[in-house]
């Protein structure tokens, strides 16, 4: 996914006065949580507070705003029958027109979310690690296809990381902690070899393999007896990708339920 900087960036860049929205204060069930936001001109919108009506009252107000030169505003709705929105719950917005110090703040606050993203490291770049890259890439994400073949990177999304190496497992070892690995190598030893690196990082999020349950077993077999590893390690692994109810096994059918599989696993390790 391209970083929320840049996009931002260009955003305070383009012609016209800008107002920036931002939820304050959510109470119930709402849309979007407090400090979401959104950047409102009178041609185009940056981000969201979560769509529907609150999103679209939130934006007539940002833009009566700019035309009236006002500096400031708010809201305070609630959902519900008053404006057709059936969450029920209540949300204050502040709105302001942008000066330099309000960009200047905003594209550092930008630029901590970025660093943030979470890193997604998939080892292989065959049919499903394509596939996964090009699902994972529309997702707030930092992703990386490591690969020992240069070929089997070509083709990838812009904003995935290529990554050629002789050692991927090192890639394991660099990783930021509370990262995601997905193994699928054309090289069933070298899944193995990965996947026992991986495990070794009681901080990683999410550690999974493709294959079958039999695959599972004989790495399990393997783990145990040959990598020194325990049950209780081998149990963190995810294989098959996906789920092992998945029953079509086309490489897009795959990376989307891996995808969500994954984005699981990250959601909870996040504080």
């Amino acid at each position: 996914m391209s970083s929320i900087l840049s996009g931002l960036q260009s955003f305070l860049a383009s012609p016209g006065q800008k107002a920036f929205v931002e939820v304050t204060e959510a109470k119930g069930s709402t849309p979007r949580e407090a400090g979401a936001w959104m950047l409102v001109r009178p041609d185009a919108i940056f981000g969201t507070i979560g769509g529907g009506q609150l999103e679209f009252l939130s934006i007539d107000k940002a833009r009566e705003l700019i035309a009236k030169n006002e500096a400031t505003g708010a809201l305070d709705i609630p959902l519900g029958p008053e404006i057709g929105q059936c969450c029920g719950g209540r949300v204050a917005l502040s709105i302001t027109l942008m000066d330099e110090t309000k960009g200047a703040e905003l594209l550092e606050r930008a630029a901590r979310q970025d660093a943030r993203r979470p890193h997604v490291y998939l080892f292989g770049g065959g049919h499903v690690g394509h596939a996964l890259a090009e699902a994972l890439e529309l997702l707030p994400l930092n992703v990386s296809v490591v690969e020992t073949r240069a070929d089997a990177l070509a083709g990838l999304p812009e904003t995935v990381t290529a990554r050629l190496t002789a050692v991927p497992e090192e890639a394991v070892r660099e990783a930021p902690e509370k990262s995601a690995f997905v193994v699928l190598t054309h090289d069933h030893a070298l899944d193995f070899l990965i996947v026992a690196e991986a495990l070794k990082r009681a901080d990683a999020a999410y550690v999974g393999m493709i294959g079958s349950k039999t695959k599972r077993e004989t790495f399990r077999r393997w783990y145990l007896k040959e990598a020194g590893g325990s049950d209780e390690d081998a149990a963190r692994l995810a294989c098959p990708i996906g789920g092992s109810e998945l029953i079509d096994k086309r490489p897009a059918v795959i990376a989307a339920l891996t995808s969500a599989e994954i984005m699981r696993a990250l959601g909870q390790g996040s504080s």
